[in-house]
């Protein structure tokens, strides 16, 4: 099992960027082939203080294995992603990618 955790901080200046975030994830890269688990949400307010409250949206795909994984990043959908949603509305973005 490969996991690949994308940490999304929006462009404060594009109101609309958080939701525009989750659409275009659900539109361009839920279908990609090889995703085994998808789940992209808003963060969640927490009172603990070891959280992390700064981003606004998280992205969790689960790949089979590194490949399914690298297969996805060259995709034509993970491209137009990351050219039509990610790049107009991201500050930074911070990725975790782990077996």
């Amino acid at each position: 099992m490969f996991s690949h955790i994308v940490i999304f901080w929006t462009d404060p200046a594009k109101p609309n960027a958080t939701q525009a975030l989750l659409d275009g994830a659900l539109k361009y890269l839920k279908p990609i082939p090889g995703v085994v688990h998808f789940h992209i949400g808003k963060m969640v307010p927490s009172h603990r203080p070891v959280v992390d409250q700064s981003y606004q949206v998280a992205l969790n795909v689960v790949f089979t294995d590194k490949k399914a994984q690298d297969d996805y990043q060259v995709h034509p959908l993970h491209v137009e992603f990351v050219e039509k949603v990610l790049k107009p509305h991201k500050k930074q973005v911070v990725v975790y990618d782990f077996e």
